[in-house]
């Protein structure tokens, strides 16, 4: 009765060793979970960021004003007859 006893012990204490440190254990599953948690993270502002892109995307090829906005902010140009003005505002130094 008493090696049934001390071997239901070692295997108790077997199992737990295995289900908290071993591989696939509960240590590496807090583990996995964590980094799956972070992916998803990345995945869901990766996933807003091409949904901005294809937004605008379909902006430009369905509407004139999105090229002729971008043309003129990104690229600093004008429509035919119009006139650009730049104004310059000097800095004063305070001494």
């Amino acid at each position: 009765m008493r090696i049934f006893t001390f071997i239901l012990v070692f295997l108790f204490c077997w199992l737990q060793y295995a289900f908290w440190f071993d591989k696939n254990g509960m240590i590496d599953f807090q583990t996995v979970s964590n980094e799956i948690q972070a992916q998803n993270q990345i995945n869901i502002s990766l996933q807003m960021r091409n949904a901005e892109m294809f937004a605008e995307i379909d902006d430009l090829r369905r509407g004139f004003n999105a090229i002729e906005e971008r043309a003129r902010y990104q690229l600093g140009m004008v429509k035919e007859g119009e006139t650009f003005y730049r104004l310059v505002i000097k800095e004063v130094e305070i001494g």
